[in-house]
């Protein structure tokens, strides 16, 4: 069997996190990634701590299976390099501020005209049209102004970020969908086409219950702390011993719940006979709930509520997660063969597939490792490699 991508080449002239994070993916799926970087300092998230055995742990995260080139694509040399290996490729991606890849001359309509079926992708924080388009965007002041930051958080609290950097990599999730999309489309028509997402784009499709409730209502969403607008009972409780997260979604699951609590009082009190009624008089829900919930530990309430069927979780810390046999059995931290960080662990891959080969894993690489092996693929003999290093091109 076949990676899904095998033989698709992708040009990767993305860094931080939300290309590397699509290209990533890709790669994960068997395609070929060649990451070009900028001789001497390459991709910026390089620099960013902490760091194993003197590597990056957020480069490490986001580039594996990938090949590293280090190119100068403003050098003349540099940039027909470059223009070689896009007239051999499938896919671009980039994560420049809009205007910026005409100035380099590698925008889509250049390399169209070198490519016709060539699929460009174009991620950016605000889109390529707006009055917000020229605007910098990193994942925390994209979460700000696009309105995840006003529902995240306790009320009355301080607005807080997610703990993830969830819009770049909802963003390089969207843009892995577009390009696998365009790549089907190019079967039936043959051409190439540019795709654009950004990161607003993907945190306003996130808001998705909570602006159809807007829309309805009138009601501005608010911070609710790991509470659901919706639902109730759905968020985290405290326990004898820390929280315990309890997500009830219909009637018979309440009364399930009230009767392994010994509080069948309050399947038949008026105030929380209903879902639409616990949600609105959700505070008076959670002081009941809470007035039993606290004279046991998590533990102890997991094991009575999970034989029963309630869903329900502890709020586990990140080692739990990581060497949890769940994310063992699914393969979720493979270890990389890395010649600089020996028991390399990263993430895997969340997609499995019945008629696709698993992820072969390759770590990811050192700035320009691939130099010399994708030049000569090109065609370049030693010689002119060591004169293109003389001239700085890589």
């Amino acid at each position: 069997m076949k990676s899904p991508l095998e033989g698709v080449k992708v040009v990767d002239v993305s860094r931080y996190l939300a290309g590397p994070y699509c290209t990533m993916m890709l790669g994960d799926m068997g395609a070929e990634v060649i990451k070009i970087e900028r001789p001497g300092s390459g991709d910026e998230s390089r620099q960013f701590a902490p760091f194993w055995n003197g590597e990056s742990c957020f480069f490490l995260s986001v580039n594996r299976n990938k090949k590293s080139l280090t190119l100068d694509i403003k050098k003349p040399a540099g940039r027909e390099i470059f223009l070689e290996l896009v007239r051999g490729a499938d896919v671009l991606v980039e994560n420049f501020r809009p205007g910026v890849t005409r100035k380099l001359g590698i925008d889509y309509a250049t390399l169209a005209r070198e490519n016709p079926r060539l699929i460009y992708c174009s991620m950016t924080g605000y889109g390529s049209v707006g009055p917000a388009k020229d605007r910098p965007a990193f994942d925390l002041l994209v979460q700000a102004d696009a309105g995840l930051m006003s529902i995240t958080g306790i009320p009355d609290g301080p607005p807080v970020k997610t703990g993830t950097s969830v819009l770049d990599l909802a963003c390089g999730t969207n843009a892995v969908a577009g390009i696998l999309a365009a790549l089907l489309m190019r079967e039936r028509t043959g051409r190439g086409q540019l795709i654009e997402t950004s990161l607003f784009e993907a945190q306003i499709a996130w808001l998705n219950y909570h602006a159809v409730g807007y829309f309805a209502t009138g009601r501005v969403p608010s911070r609710l702390g790991s509470a659901h607008p919706s639902v109730a009972p759905y968020q985290a409780f405290k326990t004898q011993d820390g929280y315990l997260v309890v997500a009830i979604g219909h009637d018979r699951a309440w009364a399930t719940f009230c009767s392994a609590l010994q509080r069948t009082d309050l399947v038949e009190d008026q105030r929380f006979r209903t879902n639409p009624l616990r949600v609105q008089n959700r505070e008076a829900l959670v002081e009941e709930l809470e007035s039993t919930l606290t004279t046991r530990t998590t533990a102890e309430w997991l094991d009575i509520l999970t034989p029963l069927g309630i869903p329900c979780a502890p709020i586990n810390t990140v080692d739990r997660v990581l060497s949890s046999r769940q994310a063992a059995d699914l393969g979720m931290v493979p270890s990389l063969p890395h010649p600089k960080v020996p028991d390399l662990k990263v993430c895997g891959f969340p997609i499995h597939m019945s008629e696709g080969t698993e992820p072969t894993w390759s770590p990811p690489p050192l700035l320009g490792q691939h130099t010399e092996e994708i030049l000569a693929s090109l065609g370049k003999t030693p010689a002119e490699i060591a004169r293109l290093r003389r001239e700085g091109v890589i």
